[in-house]
């Protein structure tokens, strides 16, 4: 299945004291002129978070920036969908919380498989972000006094979360949006939405543009600069259902990839504990409903296996809560890894899991709940047609986040001399599990002020030389696509290729799964390049072109997936193996043999594993126990 090649190293991150770290590095980062920031030029590919207060940043330290979104706009990012909030250590509540907690927490939520340096970082800037936002006008949700107000998340017993009532990535998306716009009227930053990503231009060894295509009109152009910086999010919807906006897609890391950056941890993959069942094979996606709701709704199911009755029928005395008998200590509040296994277990023995706030709704009224998660009630009955204030939602486990990403160093940088990689398109913080609250966290915190610290110790050297790059293959890739002519859509493979990565390499994996998997994906690979059709041209909109080059990508990412989740024999976070696994069921890590980050480099044929060693001196490695 693979062949192991020479380990690698984080070469960038300082040693000594972990609350030093961060300062350490920047200080021994060298620094471009301010007059020399004016000759150098950034792309920047997504307009997310992570990718619009990037570019923000870098136009404002006087970079020439270049950006590029598929969408209409770049405030349609799919940053807009995170409800629930961001996480920071300001202690407002005087419960105890401090960066030192909020980087233990998060250690231990990825179930030790991330880097202590880097998400000690994240902790400290998790309190310079609010601030950043506070300044840029983000409507922060406030005490009755004004000072702003936080609630609870999964895996901490501290209120650290800020939000904006159920909308916080929308309210934080306008606010990089804005710094973006300002810059783009300055002139420092040029903006190109409903512009694919479809290829990345390494010239003499550095990634130095990208081949894009305009969804318009269909003509492929090359773009180049001295450094590329990709923000382009996830590859959730590998499993064709997930919480992801339809357009969410890998081929922008998946080509990056292609031409010699590594791939690190694909297998590592979040399910979503709370979200809207699935109704029917017409669904194209599926809804998150936020993990906020459980600081104040009750997860439960009925205590008789097939109970045929409707939930406010089923009496208080036959209802399990499942979660706070389970774990007492965080109760309702446990990462999502463990309560969407939890969700699986008991619903595949019972019928129906329920997310309930009759209880919330006696204690504090209607009113106070309202105004928490109104627009969250709003959603969810416009969806399923029911009322949440009268009755307990439907919930079941879906995909959400992928921890897995491009492989980069302390300073984001890929393993491609020039290309950064930034927010949930990398693989660095999160381990095999993300916290909740944590991806909004991240994301600006890579755009706002890791990479604006960093990427200048790389474009000193610059600007680099000109060339002129080619976009021969992205049209002859195009054109084999419109060419094929066959009878079935990409939207069927993609919904193949799903169930089938949901079954074998979703929550619970197996090795004769995995092989199964391993033995199809190659299969309908070939039978896509055979049978599929585009209807249309090139030359114009043209949405099945879209969505049969993300399958075809997504169609190659999702057989490293499953090699990466056959090779770690062990289960961990999000990566659950079904043969190890303690006696009650709970993942069973292998310290011994995988305390490591996999890094795969594509070969054309069998990839390659690169292991970087991962070394705990503050947090040790332990039975990560919630209960």
């Amino acid at each position: 299945m693979y062949t192991e090649g020479t380990p690698i190293a984080d070469t960038k991150a300082p040693s000594g004291p972990i609350e030093n770290r961060w300062e350490q590095r920047r200080l021994g980062a060298r620094l471009v002129n301010p007059a020399n920031k004016r000759k150098l030029s950034v792309i920047v590919v997504g307009t997310g978070l992570a990718g619009a207060s990037a570019a923000a940043s870098l136009g404002e330290l006087g970079y020439r920036v270049t950006s590029f979104c598929y969408q209409d706009s770049p405030r349609r990012a799919h940053s807009i969908a995170a409800q629930g909030g961001i996480n920071a250590a300001k202690n407002y509540r005087n419960d105890g919380d401090s960066v030192r907690r909020l980087f233990q927490d998060t250690v231990k939520g990825g179930d030790f498989r991330s880097r202590e340096s880097n998400v000690h970082r994240l902790a400290e800037l998790s309190v310079r972000i609010i601030d950043q936002c506070v300044a840029q006008g983000v409507p922060f949700a406030r005490e009755y006094g004004g000072l702003l107000d936080t609630r609870s998340f999964g895996g901490a017993q501290v209120s650290r979360t800020f939000y904006a009532r159920g909308q916080t990535g929308q309210q934080l998306l306008l606010g990089a949006y804005q710094a973006m716009a300002r810059q783009i009227a300055a002139g420092t930053v040029t903006s190109h939405p409903r512009t694919e990503m479809l290829d990345l231009v390494v010239h003499d060894g550095r990634a130095r543009g990208v081949v894009v295509r305009d969804l318009v009109t269909g003509q492929v152009s090359a773009h180049t600069a001295d450094a590329v910086v990709l923000a382009t999010g996830g590859y959730g919807n590998v499993f064709h259902l997930s919480t992801n906006a339809k357009g969410c897609n890998t081929t922008a890391i998946w080509r990056a990839h292609r031409r010699g950056a590594l791939f690190a941890n694909p297998c590592f993959t979040q399910i979503h504990p709370t979200c809207i069942p699935i109704s029917g094979e017409h669904q194209s996606k599926l809804t998150l409903m936020s993990e906020s709701l459980r600081n104040d709704g009750r997860v439960w199911v009925p205590s008789v296996k097939d109970d045929p009755r409707p939930p406010n029928d089923i009496p208080e005395a036959e209802r399990d809560y499942y979660l706070e008998r389970m774990y007492p200590s965080f109760g309702n509040l446990v990462p999502r890894d463990i309560a969407s296994r939890a969700a699986k277990n008991i619903s595949d023995e019972r019928k129906g899991v329920y997310l309930d706030f009759a209880d919330a709704i006696a204690r504090l009224g209607r009113d106070v709940v309202e105004a928490r998660y109104g627009n969250l009630f709003e959603m969810y009955q416009r969806i399923t047609g029911e009322d949440p204030y009268t009755a307990p939602m439907r919930i079941y486990p879906a995909v959400h986040y992928t921890m897995g990403g491009l492989w980069v160093d302390y300073d984001l940088r890929s393993t491609i001399p020039g290309l950064f990689v930034i927010g949930e398109a990398n693989f660095s913080d999160h381990g095999a599990n993300r916290l909740g609250a944590s991806a909004l966290m991240q994301g600006l915190a890579d755009g706002y002020f890791v990479l604006p610290g960093t990427i200048g110790d790389y474009l000193v050297d610059g600007p680099f030389e000109a060339f002129t790059a080619t976009t021969t293959e992205v049209e002859d890739r195009v054109a084999a696509l419109l060419a094929v002519r066959g009878d079935r859509t990409a939207e069927s493979f993609h919904r193949e290729l799903g169930r089938l990565m949901w079954d074998e390499c979703g929550m619970e994996r197996d090795e004769a799964g995995l092989r199964k998997a391993l033995d199809r994906i190659p299969e309908l690979r070939a039978e896509f390049w055979r049978r599929v059709r585009v209807t249309g041209t090139g030359e114009q909109l043209n949405q099945e072109l879209e969505k049969a080059g993300r399958v075809a990508d997504f169609l190659e990412l999702a057989e490293l997936m499953c090699v990466d989740a056959l090779h770690r024999t062990e289960s961990c976070g999000g990566h659950f193996r079904s043969e190890s696994q303690t006696p009650d069921g709970e993942a069973l890590r292998d310290d011994e043999h995988f305390a490591y980050v996999a890094a795969w480099e594509y070969t054309g044929a069998e990839p390659v594993l690169h292991k970087e060693r991962l070394d705990f001196e503050h947090v040790r490695p332990s039975t990560r126990s919630y209960k």
